[in-house]
């Protein structure tokens, strides 16, 4: 049996902070910082290089691996972590190309986040054996994979307006036609159900910094299918990724698992503060993490709409079209976002309108949904975000 939503005791919350903004940069979960200053201190500082064995760093990878395994569908062993979510992408697009060498098209859409569809333009230059991206509308992406398509790659969950890709139908698809499919999973894993096993797909890359609390520049993760781990050729051939890297041969030798999507030398204080920070989703049942969600974002949609009729809902009405994020679009989108972030409420700015709002239940209740749309009111009824200090575009939105 799954408990009870929100956990707020399990978070540092600011005071004064409605925080929705999970879906750039989860909160900090309690234990976190103490576990950080552990490693710094007792581990590091007093064990130094003996601690890749008598503190199991060297195990930390694989062991958080397993453990997002299991929020994300997938069995044990199926899920590497490090690095980036762009190195990842560009391993499990790389590797997949291999797979089908006599495709040149890698299908993506429009919507896509830029830095997936920047490292597919930056492999095509790297091979320069006349591949081509196409991206077509997210909506008409079913339709443009034909046979001509190697790989699909896409982000289930779109970070501008929450729009939800059909895994199970898109990744059919791909197969019927022959591509391999590739999903981003960094608006999905922590916020909706996920069922890797399920999709069949072969690849997933993803992030731990948002709905999971990882922290900023957590580990990233890719998930290859088991049938495939040892198959799959690795494009970044990294010390880690070897069978046997300390038997320090000439030549590389991959891992006979998915241990050979690593890289290089594992961030050891990352990865325990997002080991630490995913015991909040100890007897999380993700069925009811959904539900919680579904009806906080209804919840936010009607209220904002009630009170804020100059605000356009640019977010799928059906809340089975959309992920775990609420995203509204105004001109002076930018502005009301700073004016609402000076009185508490926290979300974040994207180009060109769009403000957007996360909700995850492990810290988000009706309450502050009620409250924060009382805000928002305020800011736009108001016109608060005329203020000449919410003008100034900071580097970060």
């Amino acid at each position: 049996m799954g408990v009870t939503l929100p956990r707020k005791e399990l978070f540092d919350i600011p005071e004064g902070v409605i925080y929705l903004d999970g879906n750039s940069l989860g909160v900090l979960p309690k234990g976190a910082a103490e576990r950080a200053t552990r490693v710094i201190r007792e581990e590091w500082g007093q064990q130094l290089i003996r601690a890749w064995n008598t503190a199991g760093w060297m195990a930390l990878p694989q062991d958080l691996g397993d453990t997002l395994a299991g929020l994300l569908g997938a069995p044990a062993g199926s899920v590497a972590t490090g690095d980036t979510l762009s190195i990842k992408v560009y391993q499990a697009l790389a590797a997949a190309l291999k797979m089908r060498p006599d495709r040149r098209v890698i299908l993506s859409d429009n919507g896509n986040f830029p830095s997936d569809l920047y490292m597919a333009e930056g492999l095509i230059g790297t091979i320069d054996k006349g591949y081509e991206l196409r991206t077509p509308a997210p909506e008409d992406v079913m339709e443009a994979i034909t046979e001509e398509v190697a790989v699909v790659m896409l982000t289930q969950v779109d970070y501008r307006s929450g729009r939800m890709h059909d895994m199970a139908a898109i990744t059919q698809r791909a197969h019927d036609m022959g591509a391999v499919m590739i999903w981003d999973l960094a608006h999905s894993a922590g916020a909706v159900p996920v069922d890797l096993t399920a999709s069949n797909a072969e690849f997933a890359v993803g992030c731990t910094y948002k709905y999971l609390n990882g922290g900023p520049g957590a580990p990233a993760f890719i998930y290859v299918r088991p049938d495939l781990a040892t198959k799959v050729q690795p494009a970044l051939s990294g010390w880690l990724g070897h069978d046997a890297p300390f038997a320090m041969e000439r030549n590389y030798r991959p891992a006979m698992s998915t241990e050979r999507m690593r890289v290089g030398t594992p961030a050891i204080l990352q990865l325990s503060v997002l080991q630490e920070a995913l015991k909040v989703w100890e007897g999380v049942d993700m069925a009811d993490l959904r539900a919680a969600s579904m009806r906080l974002c209804d919840l936010f949609i009607k209220e904002v709409e009630a009170r804020c009729p100059r605000l356009e809902l640019a977010s799928p009405r059906d809340a089975a079209l959309r992920g775990s994020q609420v995203s509204f679009g105004f001109e002076h989108g930018y502005a009301a976002m700073q004016a609402l972030i000076d009185r508490g409420v926290i979300g974040d700015f994207r180009a060109p309108n769009i403000m957007r709002f996360g909700f995850t239940p492990l810290y988000i209740d009706e309450g502050d949904v009620i409250a924060a749309a009382k805000i928002i009111e305020d800011v736009i009824t108001q016109e608060l975000w005329r203020d000449p200090k919410y003008q100034t575009v900071s580097r970060v939105t």
